[in-house]
Formats: C-alpha cells, sequence, structure tokens
C-alpha cells in the first residue's frame, strides 16, 4: 500500500556530513510519524531519531544528539536526515520508517547504506 525509498547514502570521512531523503508514495490518507532507523552489521536495528506528524516534536538516540537533526515535509510525503559531525561509528544501513493512522500500519523501505571512513 505505501512504498518508502531512501535516498542519499554513500561513502563520507570522518567529520563529514550526509543528507538522507525518504519519499513516501502510494495510498497515504493520513500520515503520521515517521523515523529513521538504523542497523550495522553484527548489531540490532536501532532507532535514530523520530517524528511526529507535522515536524513540531522529534526524538533522537543520545548517540546522534547534536549532529542529526530530522525533519520532514508533508506535501511531499518526505522525510529527511541531516547527518553532520559523521563518525566511523555511524557506518550502518539507514531505514526509513512510516506510520499511517487510517490502517495502523508500519511501513518500512529497504534502507540506504551509508559507510563513514576514519
Amino acid at each position: 500500500q505505501v512504498q518508502l525509498v531512501e535516498s542519499g547514502g554513500g561513502l563520507v570521512q570522518a567529520g563529514g556530513s550526509l543528507r538522507l531523503s525518504c519519499a513516501a508514495s502510494g495510498r497515504i490518507l493520513s500520515i503520521g510519524p515517521m523515523g529513521w532507523f538504523r542497523q550495522a552489521p553484527g548489531k540490532e536495528r536501532e532507532l535514530v531519531a523520530e517524528t511526529n506528524w507535522s515536524g513540531g516534536r522529534t526524538d533522537y538516540a543520545d548517540s546522534v544528539k547534536g549532529r542529526f537533526t530530522i525533519s520532514r515535509d508533508n506535501a511531499k510525503n518526505t522525510v529527511f536526515l541531516q547527518m553532520n559531525s559523521l563518525k566511523p561509528e555511524d557506518t550502518a544501513v539507514y531505514i526509513c520508517n512510516l506510520y499511517t493512522i487510517h490502517d495502523d500500519t508500519n511501513s518500512w523501505g529497504e534502507g540506504t547504506r551509508v559507510t563513514v571512513s576514519s
């Protein structure tokens, strides 16, 4: 019903920046919270950042506070993750999530890979 496509990942040097995008398409009648998760090799998937439907409320993992910023553009059904001061430990596949209220459904993207070199 809903498709999420992430983009913006890649290889970056430590201290650099990347901006991830996640565009949602399909049947979106009542958009809800969106978030970014990440999963590093051999590690459990973790929540990186999330925002409510309006973008007015955000939450971040302690490990990324002050470095990452989540935002959204509901006119484009898109959520962003601005990542600054990247560290090697940020290396992971970053996965977008959307909760749609009308059908009480969580949708997930395939992920975009971020590699931070030292």
